[in-house]
């Protein structure tokens, strides 16, 4: 068998709580945002949870997180 590895995209994007949750950054903050409200900016700020459909996939990426 060969070695297990970590998808290193995904270690850069996600982080793993030790309560297990996984942590992840806000899309669409990058570049465009003139034309996106100052109240749309302003909640795509800090860090949300991944979303459960998505855990599975996420944790498959990180064997060792």
């Amino acid at each position: 068998m060969p070695k297990m590895k970590t998808k290193r995209g995904a270690a850069k994007r996600f982080v793993v709580r030790g309560s297990g949750s996984i942590k992840r950054g806000q899309a669409f903050k990058r570049h465009i945002l003139t034309k996106k409200t100052t109240k749309n900016k302003r909640q795509l700020r800090g860090s949300v949870e991944v979303h459960a459909s998505d855990v599975a996939s996420v944790k498959a990426m990180l064997p060792f997180a």
